[in-house]
């Protein structure tokens, strides 16, 4: 198999987003249940909800994913699909723009297929609005003509499963997050369960790696598997060139310290954060549109792809004056913890 290697160095390493260079993410994605690996407790109440509903030879429950970027949402949505032996249809939230483009999937549906709608919490009203009663009655409404002479037809869906995915659970409305009969939050992966991830990728992408530098990577990875398998790329060419195209624990140590990853995986903007949050505002509180002017990227690009991190590492605590660095964040940047005091460098 051969497979373009090429980086992309103008994409955050570490960002939790997909880039164009991760087209290939989607042959590492598993098929099964059985090749999933991590989220153990959602794997094993989904199975049981699965085969329930085989039994029954009904489609299976509307499922709601939600939790941070980059933790396998969307592959969670075809495992599914296989496993329930039926077609999926993906689109996403801001993609439909009108009602009539949601109308258009759901009558293209077949019973028991599954529609993927990514990042649901950007519906627009008026298209939510038609996904109420296709979910609870499996039926449409539908205005022909205007004015005066304009008539609602109901149109009969085929009974569908509707999985919506989120990275922001709390931006969703009460009635249509009600209307979902199973929800799962995915967590953070452990380091065992991304150095499995890693070796199963790099068996797939032809990549010889020891355990060593599978774990290294790992640490590396924020607990992410889409930034693992971004990770592995990169990783696999300094390996080529500098150690015969084996990753061992000491090419991945070379190559993610090129790359600015350090042991925990924090990358330059995580650390330009947490100092300008130390230099300028002495450890915080400061609100986050103005430490996202201070050190020049987009609030919701902290909000969303950097703080979760640091929030689970201990190192940024949110509180309603604002963000603050924590004294394990001081530590890790090898400065001095002198919370509330005016820091000279």
């Amino acid at each position: 198999m051969s497979i373009d290697f090429s980086q992309d160095f103008d994409a955050p390493i570490v960002t939790t987003n997909l880039t164009p260079r991760d087209e290939e993410e989607f042959s590492l994605r598993p098929r099964r249940l059985s090749e999933y690996d991590g989220q153990e407790k959602v794997k094993e109440n989904l199975q049981v909800y699965i085969e329930a509903a085989k039994r029954r030879n009904e489609p299976l429950d509307h499922v709601l994913l939600y939790g941070p970027p980059g933790l396998g949402k969307t592959t969670l949505a075809g495992v599914i699909a296989n496993e329930m032996g039926v077609n999926i249809r993906v689109t996403s939230g801001p993609a439909i723009e009108k009602a009539g483009d949601l109308a258009a999937l759901l009558t293209n549906l077949a019973a028991g297929d599954i529609l993927f709608i990514d990042e649901i919490h950007r519906l627009n009203t008026a298209v939510e609005e038609i996904l109420y009663p296709a979910m609870e009655d499996y039926s449409i409404d539908i205005i022909v003509g205007k004015g005066p002479s304009a008539n609602s037809i109901r149109l009969d869906l085929p009974r569908f499963t509707l999985i919506g995915a989120t990275t922001r659970a709390g931006q969703l409305s009460a009635p249509l997050r009600d209307r979902f009969g199973v929800s799962f939050r995915l967590e953070m992966y452990t380091a065992q369960e991304l150095r499995r991830i890693i070796t199963r990728s790099s068996t797939l992408f032809g990549i010889e790696i020891d355990a060593g530098g599978a774990m290294e990577m790992a640490t590396r990875s924020r607990g992410t598997p889409r930034i693992a398998n971004r990770l592995l790329r990169r990783v696999r060419d300094f390996a080529q060139i500098y150690y015969d195209g084996v990753i061992t624990k000491e090419a991945a140590d070379h190559a993610l310290s090129r790359l600015e990853v350090d042991k925990l995986g924090l990358d330059a903007t995580d650390r330009r954060m947490l100092r300008a949050v130390i230099e300028f505002y002495n450890g915080g509180p400061v609100g986050l549109d103005t430490l996202a002017a201070t050190i020049g990227e987009e609030a919701v690009t902290l909000e969303d792809v950097y703080e979760p991190y640091l929030m689970q590492i201990g190192f940024l605590t949110r509180t309603p004056r604002g963000r603050c660095v924590t004294q394990l964040a001081y530590e890790h940047l090898k400065l001095p913890y002198t919370k509330g005091e005016q820091l000279t460098f």
